[in-house]
């Protein structure tokens, strides 16, 4: 969300980006997603899918900083009736906005016909501070997704009673984590088979401390630049498996750490079988706390090659996500910043160092006048390989009168994986892609159950985008629940291996991930044209830690497997 900050770079025209952009296939030089040109992804339109639900920002005059951040969203499938379910997170009341009537998020239930319905008000998840984000893990490990939900004010902890409803358990759990929270995930930094928990948080802000920013030659007043605030330590909190957890930022060294954070995703960056934690900050620099064992963390962004730009810049870092997109074996990552500062993807070199790919792949050139938020590897058509999603939109709603080729309003991005590279293809991906949103938070996940990913896509102030994926299911697939026992219940840190004939790829689960968002927990492996999966392989996280391989196994179904139980259902 700088402004500024950085020397302004060459760039063209806003029009002659958006065309070049839209050119991306014909550039490229590439033939068509899939062998017709069928768009990739369509809108549903509320009248189906019965979402009627929008978000508000509350933007006044006064232009308070939280009103530009959106808000999240999540694929969960909270009932375990094997769909996925949707949950919206909205603003509310807090010390500058006291809507009338009050605001309220959406949990909607999967009718299994295309449609939801809002079941907000019987399940008890309405929210009712000024949200943030939302991250979905079981802590309890009795079998049903809970919910966290990140609040400028204070955050709320949902637990999932099994019936169709929640508790507001915050205050017994410790879990309110007052300030200004962002995202958060859940996953298990010490190897204990329980599921922790990382708060990120933003700037110290409150009504009094919000400032007042001009812009453009009449010097309106806008939204101001997230380095006049003061930076803040983010949350870790230990799950004692009793329902409570206990604040360990300070002796897991993190409290030393002040950062403005927005995204974060947990990911086995160095193979040594602990999940670090990979921090987007705005406006001053990434972290990337590498996890030491015994509850300890390591700060080592900068060495990594991932807190600054290649000129030694801190930048605007919002989204985050981590995958093996080259299939190398190694977990590799990408953060998306604002306009001219281009986006990131770090490829891995073993060695707790990463350099930035996006110049190579084509995406700095794409997202030079963009600005990102909520992303995510995907393998949007099956064939083996992750691709890349990206949500977009201008932090700054007087962005246009600073810097004309700049948008307020931008279109998602869509890369295909061709092997070790991208390719925007965007123009063959549908009307989406055409479309200008101020969008903020992607949830990734199968609504339909057709073993497409699906997207769900937060735009501020407006109401949300439910896109439905229309070429995955011209390929195989097998779509793979897993179910921790001896490791974390949710099994993040498990990586799949899997082999259909002639191909042979591997699938890591990530905590998180996106901007503010959360996912649908299945993985599902995408295998072409070809007829059949030989086998799979999954290798359990600590303290499970095992290696179980399964064969004579479906396609393009849903399976689940149990830790230790050497079977799949």
């Amino acid at each position: 969300m700088k402004r500024d900050i950085l020397p302004r770079h060459a760039y063209v025209s806003r029009r002659g980006f958006l065309e070049r952009m839209a050119g991306g296939l014909a550039l490229a030089g590439l033939p068509g997603l899939l062998a017709t040109t069928t768009e990739a992804f369509e809108i549903v339109p509320s009248a189906a899918s019965g979402i009627n639900w929008r978000h508000s920002s509350g933007k006044s005059p006064e232009h308070y900083l939280p009103e530009t951040t959106g808000a999240g969203c999540a694929f969960f499938d909270y009932d375990n009736d094997g769909w996925m379910d949707i949950y919206l997170v909205n603003s509310g009341k807090c010390d500058f906005f006291d809507p009338e009537p009050p605001l309220r998020n959406a949990l909607y239930h999967n009718n299994r016909d295309g449609s939801f319905a809002d079941v907000t008000d019987r399940a008890g998840v309405g929210g009712g501070g000024y949200g943030q984000g939302v991250a979905v893990g079981d802590y309890d490990g009795d079998g049903f997704p809970d919910l966290y939900v990140t609040q400028y004010g204070r955050n709320i902890l949902y637990h999932n009673n099994g019936n169709g409803t929640f508790t507001d358990v915050t205050e017994k759990a410790g879990l309110a984590a007052p300030g200004w929270s962002s995202s958060a995930v859940w996953f298990d930094y010490d190897n204990d088979g329980k599921l922790d928990l990382f708060v990120c948080q933003f700037v110290e802000f409150s009504k009094e401390k919000n400032k007042d920013c001009r812009a453009g030659e009449d010097a309106k007043r806008g939204y101001c630049i997230p380095h006049l605030y003061h930076p803040t330590a983010s949350w870790l909190f230990h799950n004692n498996g009793d329902g409570t957890f206990t604040d360990v930022t300070k002796p897991a060294g993190l409290a030393n750490h002040l950062g403005k954070a927005w995204g974060v995703v947990a990911s086995d960056i160095n193979n040594d079988g602990r999940v670090d934690l990979f921090v987007a900050n705005d406006t001053v620099a990434n972290f990337l706390f590498a996890n030491r064992g015994k509850g300890k963390f390591d700060e080592i962004g900068e060495s990594a090659g991932v807190a600054y730009s290649a000129d030694g810049r801190p930048r605007s870092g919002m989204g985050v996500d981590s995958a093996d997109f080259d299939q190398d074996g190694w977990m590799d990552l990408f953060v998306a910043n604002v306009d001219r500062e281009m986006y990131s993807l770090y490829r891995n070199n073993h060695d707790e160092s990463f350099d930035d790919q996006s110049g190579p792949t084509g995406i700095a050139a794409a997202t030079q006048l963009m600005s990102g938020w909520g992303l995510k590897f995907l393998d949007f058509d099956n064939d083996g390989e992750l691709d890349l999603f990206l949500a977009n939109g201008n932090p700054d709603d007087l962005i246009e009168r600073i810097h004309p080729q700049v948008g307020y309003e931008e279109p998602p991005l869509l890369f295909r994986n061709v092997g070790k590279s991208f390719h925007n293809v965007s123009a063959e991906g549908g009307p989406v892609f055409q479309t200008p949103l101020s969008a903020r938070g992607l949830a990734v996940g199968d609504f339909n159950n057709d073993g497409g990913a699906d997207l769900l896509i937060s735009v501020n102030n407006a109401a949300p985008i439910l896109l439905r994926n229309k070429v995955a299911a011209r390929n195989r697939w097998l779509g793979v629940k897993l179910v921790g026992r001896k490791s974390n219940p949710d099994a993040v840190g498990a990586r799949i291996t899997y082999r259909a004939q002639d191909l042979e790829r591997s699938r890591t689960k990530v905590g998180g991930g996106s901007y503010l968002s959360d996912h649908d927990p299945r993985i599902i492996l995408g295998i072409g044209q070809r007829t059949k999966v030989d086998w799979i392989e999954v290798k359990w996280p600590l303290p499970g830690g095992g290696t179980e391989r399964f064969e004579n196994l479906p396609i393009n179904r849903y399976i689940t497997i149990v830790e230790g139980q050497g079977k799949w259902k």
